[in-house]
């Protein structure tokens, strides 16, 4: 995520969707100001769509429905917007509103050096504020290597690591997958000076 040039103009959430409609980029609202959403890499892109397309082929038929990274998340009780790179719901609530859910119960973000310390922190400050969400997910891009914050049944936020040779689950969906199918077909970038 970066500032857009003008971030002097607070703006409500009528005035930035307005606005956003008008741009080509997208842009996420937070405590009033914009900031842009930056592109990705191949390995971002491909993991994104790798997980989203399990998650889809596993909830075809259920109630529940995934999104990518074009539909919105409205933090619950706030005026803020955000564009997860996946997110499930499955609250019949969201179907009310065409440009954004409130109510996921997973959301998924595929990491990167310019925005990790950002997801970890203070993005996933304001998700958990949420009572819905249940699996907070970071895919790593330059490893194999996923965190899930996962909120227990008593309400306390757990860390569940994930690696080489695991089985990750999306305890919010009730679905299990080798951690190999979240990374089929990447391939990592070898440090310079590594033979």
């Amino acid at each position: 995520m970066i500032a857009v040039q003008d971030n002097d103009h607070y703006f409500t959430p009528a005035e930035y969707f307005a606005w956003e409609a008008k741009q080509l980029e997208k842009h996420e609202l937070i405590d009033g100001r914009v900031y842009g959403m930056s592109g990705g890499t191949q390995n971002h892109s491909a993991i994104k769509l790798n997980i989203g397309s399990l998650i889809r082929a596993y909830l075809r038929g259920k109630p529940c429905r995934v999104f990518n990274s074009d539909l919105k998340v409205n933090i619950l009780h706030t005026s803020n917007y955000t564009y997860p790179d996946l997110s499930v719901t499955c609250d019949e609530r969201d179907r009310e509103h065409s440009l954004y859910i409130t109510y996921p119960c997973l959301i998924v973000e595929v990491l990167s050096e310019s925005t990790e310390a950002y997801d970890r922190g203070k993005k996933f400050e304001k998700y958990r504020r949420n009572p819905h969400l249940i699996d907070y997910v970071l895919v790593s891009s330059d490893e194999i290597a996923i965190d899930i914050y996962h909120k227990n049944e008593a309400g306390d936020w757990v860390i569940l690591n994930y690696r080489t040779g695991d089985r990750v689950e999306f305890k919010s969906i009730s679905l299990k997958v080798p951690i190999e199918q979240i990374y089929e077909e990447i391939i990592f970038d070898e440090l310079p000076g590594v033979d």
